[in-house]
């Protein structure tokens, strides 16, 4: 009779999960994720060949919960309110898929596009079809930037920094918007 398995590659991304959060990436061991699952570290290799496809599976993990939060927003201020809210929760992880650096794995192209598609399409209601992946950048480069900024204390000026954010929020959505033309020349038949 076969010996029964102690752990499962959802136990061990979800304790690579918060040992991402509490150590960094640095402390996101094959040896410290096997003490946290209760295995030995050659039994993890079992279930994950290596600590970067442990990273990969930590950052696909990431996507598909920042997906769903995204998926549950009904506008852009919804959605980057959300996003806001998963990096304050989860900065680590939040670092590790926005910019993960040289040399870190990283997630599979469907999980970024699982996770873009909700800003995707309000993009395309803001900006129309021939502007729509320019201008989901141009929001999610905006908060990422604003998000990355905060979560490292750069914001020294003093000031309400959620009044920036609302600021920089409408502004930038402000922006992006396509205004139908209004001339006379377009209203006639």
């Amino acid at each position: 009779m076969p010996t029964p398995e102690k752990t499962s590659v959802d136990e061990i991304v979800s304790a690579a999960r918060d040992l991402l959060e509490q150590d960094g990436l640095a402390g996101l061991t094959m040896q410290a994720v096997a003490h946290r699952v209760g295995v030995r570290a050659p039994s993890l290799y079992k279930r994950v060949q290596s600590r970067d496809r442990l990273i990969q599976l930590v950052a696909e993990a990431t996507l598909t919960e920042l997906a769903a939060r995204l998926d549950a927003s009904a506008s852009f201020a919804l959605i980057a309110d959300s996003y806001r809210a998963f990096s304050q929760e989860r900065p680590a992880a939040f670092h590790l898929v926005m910019m993960p650096g040289a040399g870190v794995p990283v997630a599979g192209t469907e999980f970024g596009a699982a996770a873009s598609a909700p800003l995707l399409a309000l993009a395309r209601e803001l900006a129309g079809d021939d502007h729509a992946l320019e201008a989901a950048r141009t929001l999610t480069a905006w908060a990422t930037g604003f998000i990355s900024m905060e979560l490292n204390g750069s914001f020294r000026l003093g000031g309400d920094v959620e009044d920036a954010w609302k600021f920089g929020l409408t502004r930038i959505v402000e922006s992006i918007m396509v205004i139908p033309d209004r001339s006379p020349a377009s209203n006639s038949t």
